[in-house]
Parts: structure tokens; C-alpha cells; sequence
């Protein structure tokens, strides 16, 4: 898999600046199997930093095949991340709770390592980093 942004979904702002993280966004029940896969992704967050992967940017690339099996490449913020251990099956798990997904595999990277600049907007300006 070629390591290429991966098309992101407008999620919207909870509003609150609290610290706890905000809901996955609800899914249209006629989305596409990859948005469905994307909002699973949604749904699980860094221990560290109260925002999804996603919106993170630590999901590299997501493949998701027409007979539902779906190839997931992504990071950590740091090789030293407390939860490197647990965050990828997690993320499999949820992956492979969603309707339609027949297969779900996680390929934890660290090749580019992840940097800030990966983050979408949303994310900046949940954790109040403005450009």
C-alpha cells in the first residue's frame, strides 16, 4: 500500500471544550462500507489526547476491498505510546464490528513517523492549535 492521505469526512465540532471526547459522528444509514469503516475509526481515540485517530491523522492508508475485507496501515504518535500494544486490535475489533466488513487486518507503522501536520483542522482547533 502507497502511503497517500486518506480522504476525510467533515466531522462536525462538539461545541464543548471539555477534556472527555467527543462521539463518533452518526452514521447515514446509505453511506458507503468505507465510510462506515471511517466512522468505526472515528470512535476510537488516543488515551493521550482526547481526538480520534482519524482526525489525528495516525490512519496512513485504508483499503477497503468490494467483498468487505478492509487493510488498515497506521501509527502512533510516538514508538513510546503507552497503548502500542492494545490501540491496534482495539481498532480492529471496531473495524470488524461493522456491517458489511468480512475481514479487518491493522498494520501498525512508524515509517513516516507521524508529525502534527497531520492533523486535520478539526483536530487543531479541538486541542486549540491555530496556525
Amino acid at each position: 500500500m502507497e502511503d497517500k492521505p486518506t480522504q476525510r469526512l467533515p466531522l462536525p465540532l462538539d461545541g464543548d471544550n471539555s477534556s472527555l471526547p467527543s462521539p463518533a459522528p452518526p452514521v447515514d444509514p446509505g453511506a458507503t462500507l468505507e465510510e462506515k469503516v471511517i466512522a468505526a475509526l472515528c470512535s476510537c481515540y488516543d488515551p493521550e489526547i482526547s481526538v480520534n485517530i482519524y482526525e489525528l491523522g495516525l490512519i496512513y492508508d485504508l483499503q477497503v476491498d468490494p467483498s468487505g475485507a478492509v487493510s488498515i496501515r497506521m501509527t502512533l504518535t510516538s514508538p513510546a505510546c503507552p497503548v502500542a500494544g492494545a490501540l491496534p486490535g482495539d481498532v480492529q475489533a471496531k473495524v470488524q464490528a461493522v456491517p458489511g466488513v468480512t475481514s479487518a487486518k491493522v498494520e501498525l507503522v512508524w515509517d513516516p513517523p507521524w508529525e502534527m501536520s497531520r492533523m486535520s483542522e478539526e483536530a487543531r482547533l479541538q486541542l486549540g492549535l491555530f496556525d
